[in-house]
């Protein structure tokens, strides 16, 4: 596959017409033909593959563009701390960095890069508001209204009116870690690029845990997932604005384009800007087929280099933890989700380095604190399926 984001564009709107052709001269023949499904399926999963490839390299460009220039702003302690992690020599200028076990906070530029990373990879963090904090949790209030009013003459008596009342949320933050190793050979001998090597070990695991724990993680030394929060979900009761409502499908274990559109038309025209959809690959796989009552597909692929593809004329977001469609799961969810959950980063990506539990492997330490919870219920719902 190429790595020119404008030839897998033209690749993809290739594809989806074979596709579209091919599923219309099956639907037009009214046959369930195992090699013409073969050839759907196919190309389907071609689709997917270079949706997939056009949605990563738009989210390269985001996680660049989210900090800009990347210069340093402490050199000594980032060169202490790269002699550091190399050799195993402890600094004096190092010490600022130390706790109590050992660890060292990674200065900022690595921090960054971490983070830019699981931007990339992790598709929440794209999709989500991100709060960064310097304590444990983070406690939020939200407005219940109630406040009330009335008219009156000019002389009239103003009495006292309904004041709003509050709710509370605290958003609590769980460790994220994962424990990279390189040879101390490796170290010693190679000019390696740690703040680059050390990124790409780190965020394909933070972004695979990130993932399943904000869509469905249940709280405990986690976050807690916003599928928790639909109603009849574990934290069904737990935010003060109430659950996140649920359409259910017209058909028992299926979905189809009415489903689609009831799904649509719940969520409030104030949400709708910004608005898109979330699922899984299977489940991209099945709307895909889904045409309106004019015939036309829902589904349309990117357009253009650093669009998502669209359903019905809103975006579609890959999540690989959402559920597939089946009774009773909610595989697919819609809204504004920059409004609807919140990831709260602790500052500081933490290191330890540690020579002794596994010679001759240097190993890796590496420590993140991270929540997430429901934001607001509002501008997200969810499509349970019958």
């Amino acid at each position: 596959m190429s790595d020119d984001p404008n030839v897998i564009l033209g690749q993809l709107q290739a594809a989806f017409e074979e596709f579209k052709s091919a599923n219309d001269e099956k639907l037009a023949a009214k046959s369930d033909d195992a090699l013409t499904n073969q050839k759907i399926e196919r190309i389907n999963s071609d689709i997917s593959d270079l949706q997939e490839a056009l949605d990563k390299h738009a989210k390269a460009a985001a996680a660049a563009a989210v900090n800009g220039g990347r210069s340093v702003r402490d050199a000594e302690y980032t060169e202490a701390f790269s002699a550091h992690m190399k050799k195993g020599d402890i600094q004096a200028n190092l010490q600022k960095g130390v706790d109590s076990e050992g660890g060292y906070l990674a200065p900022i530029e690595w921090d960054r890069t971490i983070t830019d990373a699981l931007i990339e990879v992790s598709p929440w963090r794209s999709l989500a508001t991100v709060q960064t904090i310097s304590g444990n949790s983070f406690k939020k209030l939200f407005n219940l209204r109630g406040t009330a009013s009335g008219w009156v003459g000019e002389t009239a008596a103003r009495p006292e009116t309904a004041t709003a009342t509050f709710g509370e949320l605290t958003y609590a933050t769980g460790e994220l870690y994962a424990n990279p190793a390189a040879t101390q050979q490796m170290l010693d001998d190679a000019e390696v690029n740690l703040e680059a090597w050390l990124a790409g070990e780190v965020n394909t695991e933070f972004a695979f845990q990130e993932g399943v724990a904000f869509t469905s993680g249940d709280g405990a030394n986690k976050p807690n997932g916003i599928l928790t929060y639909v109603t009849g979900g574990a934290n069904a009761a737990a935010h003060p604005m109430g659950a996140i409502e649920a359409v259910t499908t017209a058909s028992a274990g299926a979905v189809d384009e009415d489903d689609i559109m009831s799904l649509i038309y719940e969520l409030p025209t104030a949400f709708t800007a910004g608005a898109g959809f979330v699922m899984n690959r299977n489940s991209m796989e099945v709307v895909r087929k889904l045409k309106d009552n004019d015939g036309q597909y829902l589904w349309q692929p990117s357009m253009q280099a650093g669009q998502p593809a669209m359903l019905a004329g809103y975006g579609v977001t890959e999540i690989p933890a959402m559920p597939d469609i089946a009774t009773g799961n909610e595989p697919i969810l819609f809204g504004n989700f920059a409004l609807s959950y919140l990831i709260v980063d602790r500052t500081g990506t933490r290191v330890l380095r540690d020579p002794f539990t596994n010679k001759p492997f240097v190993q890796f330490y590496t420590t993140k604190r991270v929540g997430g919870g429901l934001l607001n219920p509002e501008p997200v719902k969810a499509l349970t399926v019958g």
